[in-house]
């Protein structure tokens, strides 16, 4: 009878290094589908990086950290691609056929860490969306309020 060996396991150093990234969609209407808000992250970060990058980005949203409530949420990414990620997210204005800003609200090690202080944030910060102002033909969002 053969003997099972089990895999060693990877040492801390070979592991792919991860960051949690939490975002909120800024709109004139909430987005009440998960899956259009996915697509759209996905698109974005196609166009943008290409699919090599996304591979190497190891992206990933997660449905669970999704709050259509407050319209924030998480997602995955390795930590030498967050500024990509960042990036991909700015790009995206429109969800859905609404007009949005996706905005990265800040990164971190841990999910938990990152899910409680940006997902679950009790003081939401004062921002209105007025929608894109037309000056000649640049679309230029407008944002009121403060941080």
């Amino acid at each position: 009878m053969a003997r099972k060996t089990k895999l060693k396991p990877l040492l801390p150093t070979l592991k792919e290094k991860k960051r949690y990234l939490a975002f909120e969609i800024v709109s004139k209407g909430k987005i009440r589908s998960f899956s259009s808000v996915s697509k759209a992250i996905w698109a974005s970060m196609l166009s943008f990086v290409g699919s090599l990058g996304v591979a190497r980005a190891g992206l990933q949203i997660f449905p669970d950290k999704f709050d259509s409530q407050s319209q924030r949420g998480l997602l995955k990414v390795a930590h030498t691609s967050v500024d990509c990620a960042r990036a991909s997210l700015a790009l995206i204005d429109e969800i859905d056929g609404k007009q949005v800003i996706v905005r990265s609200l800040g990164a971190s090690g841990i999910m938990k860490k990152a899910y409680e202080k940006y997902v679950l944030a009790k003081q939401k910060q004062n921002i209105k969306f007025t929608g894109f102002k037309a000056k000649g033909k640049a679309l230029n969002p407008g944002i009121e309020g403060g941080i």
